[in-house]
């Protein structure tokens, strides 16, 4: 099973080691931040759009659809009790491919809705939590 780490390292910083690369996070300004990285629900946000970046992109090369310009913007908002994010709009823009034929446009939504991020956030049901010693 694959495991990413987080670690701690002060002045409210955490830096993640996923594989060979290093991500610094920071916390908001208000709980000591400093804008040295990005917050986790930014990293949450990025994985979904680029998740579906690359399965449309994969879809476009298969198909023989330009994949040039493509970009993927995700929108969302935050609400409390419980805090989170909602109203998470996707928005794929693939400016130099012909999208507009009903097929080709529902086969992009597909696999746009398909991709392994967004299948995880439909489908899970619980994340289970451990606190163990050092």
């Amino acid at each position: 099973m694959p495991i990413i780490t987080t670690e701690y390292k002060g002045d409210a910083l955490f830096q993640t080691e996923l594989g060979s690369h290093t991500l610094k996070i920071d916390v908001p300004e208000s709980m000591g931040g400093k804008d040295r990285g990005p917050m986790p629900p930014q990293l949450f946000i990025a994985s979904l759009g680029s998740c579906v970046g690359v399965l449309v992109r994969d879809f476009c090369v298969h198909h023989g659809l330009e994949s040039k310009g493509l970009t993927v913007n995700v929108s969302y908002e935050f609400a409390k009790h419980p805090n989170r994010m909602t109203d998470i709009i996707v928005d794929v823009a693939l400016p130099n491919a012909d999208c507009n034929d009903d097929c080709t446009r529902k086969a992009l939504e597909h696999v746009a809705a398909h991709c392994p991020v967004h299948e995880t956030i439909a489908t899970l049901s619980e994340v289970k939590f451990n606190i163990v010693d050092g």
